[in-house]
């Protein structure tokens, strides 16, 4: 996978209209939140790195338990919903702190600095989709003042 899409992409024919695409448990890898971390934030998997013309993407993560100061928050254009599937987990927006548990949904503006952090014993894990903004809100955006948090790439 390269990008958010399976090799695949760059050998079939792109005239194929229906977006339609299915990825196996298999097939899925697993990413730390980020490459250098010795002890990441959290893992996701891209559940449809195989579609290449995606409007959404969605992601399986996981959330091992982590003290406040372990992780980074970041943040990346448009919105994202965060549905917990196993465990606790919290969402740190707008300097406050959101306790999730299993059944619980967050929804939000992905461009403001956020970040999560496990607070079970087990690992949490929960379904993370993000939306990209329309190109009014990216050209805003993108104009702006300069981040301060680091920008995540999904």
């Amino acid at each position: 996978m390269v990008f958010d899409v399976g090799v695949d992409y760059f050998f079939t024919d792109k005239r194929r209209k229906i977006a339609f695409s299915v990825v196996r448990a298999k097939e899925r890898i697993r990413f730390p939140d980020r490459p250098d971390a010795v002890k990441p934030g959290y893992f996701f998997e891209c559940l449809a790195f195989s579609s290449t013309e995606k409007s959404m993407h969605a992601y399986l993560a996981e959330f091992p338990h982590r003290e406040p100061g372990e992780v980074v928050a970041h943040f990346h254009l448009g919105a994202e919903m965060l549905h917990v599937l196993e465990g606790k987990l919290v969402i740190r927006m707008e300097d406050e702190d959101h306790e999730l548990a299993p059944g619980d949904t967050a929804y939000f503006d992905a461009s403001e600095p956020h970040s999560y952090r496990g607070v079970s014993r087990k690992p949490a894990r929960a379904l993370v989709v993000t939306v990209p903004p329309g190109l009014e809100v990216l050209r805003a955006r993108l104009t702006g003042p300069a981040p301060q948090y680091r920008l995540s790439l999904y």
